[in-house]
């Protein structure tokens, strides 16, 4: 059965002054799925974000999120959906289980099941112990997943995802990946901006990649990849005239005479390399060792965007 999109946007545009920032987006996330969001700092992407969690208004264009249109019901909209931003939103000078019970507040949940709502919380983001510590203890990592837990707190349907992992250390980033995985599991959607590659190839069912206000290229991480070339399998060969021979019958390879090496030109497919095999089997020649590299997302990344990360966007 084919699921109904969580986030729709149709032609998205915004404008600062004379600086152009989004310039014909379209987007569609799929229900409980992960999308990921890349591109270089300037690239749009947390202006989309605050377009589609109305604290900001589009110039022209139209987005949904979970079936409410952004401009005309933002009501239904901001209850539907959850932001956890860029840098951390909870009060240092509270303790964690005061700050969540403080959302359960904001969301009305009551006296009984706001309390009950933040222990669940606070259990499920392995926060219990330091509950009733004041945040300004907490590490980086520890800060991270309280924001997210008060993310959480009002059940959002879909959740947006800036740059969540930023300043992280790579433990504590692997422990948010492995919550919002438990979130999508659960039916949660779930749009994730992030400038970290292996984020998006980890986590995203689809990725695609904003630059400079446009998206440049949409699909799953397998799909961005083939369309970059630069795949090949590297051969090692035992000695100079092993590598003789296989350059002469590999025409197009590129010679690494030092290291015995040959790197040829391969989409990786079983195919290709069961003809590159033959054809060596052909010459009579061994092969000490074989690798086969294909492009990854930093490969994408820059044949896409032809430029490393620039300025900050005007609304960050």
């Amino acid at each position: 059965m084919t699921r109904a999109p969580a986030i729709v946007t149709a032609g998205l545009r915004k404008s600062f002054g004379d600086h152009v920032v989004l310039d014909g987006v379209d987007l569609e996330v799929t229900q409980g799925t992960t999308f990921a969001l890349l591109g270089p700092n300037g690239a749009g992407k947390t202006t989309i974000v605050h377009i589609l969690s109305t604290l900001l208004a589009p110039d022209g264009g139209t987005a949904r999120v979970a079936g409410h249109d952004v401009v005309r019901e933002p009501g239904q909209v901001r209850r539907a959906i959850g932001v956890t931003g860029q840098f951390s939103a909870v009060d240092g000078l509270l303790t964690g289980e005061e700050n969540l019970r403080l959302m359960a507040d904001l969301h009305h949940l009551g006296r009984t099941t706001g309390p009950a709502r933040a222990r669940s919380l606070l259990d499920e983001f392995d926060l219990t112990e330091a509950a009733r510590k004041p945040v300004s203890t907490y590490s980086g990592g520890m800060r991270r997943r309280l924001d997210l837990a008060m993310t959480l707190v009002g059940e959002p349907r879909v959740i947006f995802l800036d740059e969540p992992t930023t300043g992280l250390d790579p433990r504590s980033r692997r422990t948010m990946w492995d919550i919002i995985r438990r979130l999508v599991a659960g039916g949660v959607t779930i749009l994730l901006t992030t400038q970290y590659l292996d984020e998006a190839d980890e986590l995203a069912d689809r990725i695609a990649v904003l630059d400079r206000g446009t998206i440049v290229a949409a699909g799953t991480a397998g799909e961005l990849k083939h369309r970059v070339p630069g795949g090949h399998v590297r051969l090692v060969f035992a000695d100079r005239d092993s590598l003789a021979v296989a350059a002469a019958s590999l025409p197009g390879a590129t010679i690494h005479e030092d290291t015995f090496t040959l790197d040829v030109p391969n989409d990786g497919s079983v195919a290709a390399l069961r003809a590159l095999l033959d054809r060596l089997d052909r010459a009579s020649v061994e092969v000490s060792e074989l690798a086969l590299h294909t492009p990854d997302l930093d490969d994408v990344f820059f044949a896409l965007t032809g430029h490393p990360a620039a300025e900050k966007e005007a609304v960050s």
